[in-house]
């Protein structure tokens, strides 16, 4: 099989980034809009938190990820720019202006994420319910897909967070098993597939996100796909880790474009349903394609 070009980091530099990893910057008046709305209800987006190099063409639809129970994180994962601390109390009126903010944009599709909450005896489940029921009361026609972190296995927190009638949920491996332990020390690979397992035995429609470009293979990236499938995931996306500042992981290689795109023909062929890969593909990007 041929073997697509990537671009490594050899010689110990950082290795320059490519064009095709260029943006735009965030204009437009759809863009100021969403912006004035997430400031005016005092919400917090993934797109501005984890600096998501998509925000200006998604913010230029009219579409945003939001992000709910706080800014702070209590995990300390080495590739994300969101903050690591103790967080605050959370705050119960955010299921309402989540809510309206998504009815005043006219969200047709909405994606809602959090922080980790590993201090709540129920992971923020009750705060994500509320949310969901907000939303889906407000806005009944919009659909909705809940990007959730790891409960550590509190099995009870979880069926609660997916309990409230999103289409689809969401829970990101975000690499191969042998980097677990670099990119997510406080997390586990088996146990984020028993949670994506346990999803899709509740009913709903599975996805999850890797990020290549960190060091790992290509036979690990594809028996990651094997894991995935064989564990009940419709839904993965791919794309390429960009180091948020200097305190996180270097990037290790850029993978090229047609690599991407042969990763989505493999994980099609082995089953998934739909897969969304290339160098500037995140979670949401195109979220409203995968309820189907």
């Amino acid at each position: 099989m041929l073997e697509l070009p990537i671009v490594e980091n050899k010689t110990g530099n950082r290795p320059k980034r490519p064009d095709w990893l260029k943006v735009r910057l965030p204009m437009g008046e759809n863009y100021r809009n969403v912006r004035s709305i997430v400031d005016d209800f005092g919400l917090h987006t993934i797109c501005q938190s984890g600096n998501c190099p998509n925000m200006g063409e998604c913010w230029g639809a009219g579409t945003a990820t939001f992000m709910i129970l706080g800014n702070v994180c209590t995990r300390s994962c080495s590739f994300c720019a969101v903050k690591t601390g103790r967080p605050n109390e959370y705050d119960e009126d955010e299921p309402r202006r989540v809510a309206e903010a998504i009815w005043l944009m006219k969200v047709k599709h909405a994606v809602i994420t959090s922080v980790n909450r590993d201090e709540l005896k129920d992971r923020g489940a009750e705060i994500w319910y509320q949310t969901v029921r907000a939303v889906k009361e407000r806005s009944p026609e919009t659909t909705i897909e809940t990007l959730i972190p790891d409960t550590k296995a509190n099995w009870e927190a979880l069926e609660r967070m997916i309990a409230a009638g999103q289409e689809v949920v969401s829970h990101n491996m975000e690499t191969v098993p042998r980097l677990y332990r670099k990119v997510r020390p406080q997390a586990k690979y088996e146990r984020s597939l028993e949670q994506i397992q346990r999803i899709k035995n509740y009913g709903k429609r599975t996805k999850t996100g890797i990020m290549v470009g960190l060091g790992e293979t290509k036979a690990e990236v594809l028996e990651t796909m094997d894991d995935l499938v064989a564990h009940g995931c419709d839904i993965l996306t791919i794309g390429q880790y960009l180091q948020p500042t200097k305190m996180h992981l270097e990037v290790a290689e850029y993978i090229h474009p047609d690599l991407f795109a042969e990763y989505k023909e493999i994980g099609m062929s082995k089953g998934l349903k739909y897969v969304e890969s290339g160098p500037l593909v995140r979670s949401s990007y195109h979220a409203e394609r995968h309820v189907f």
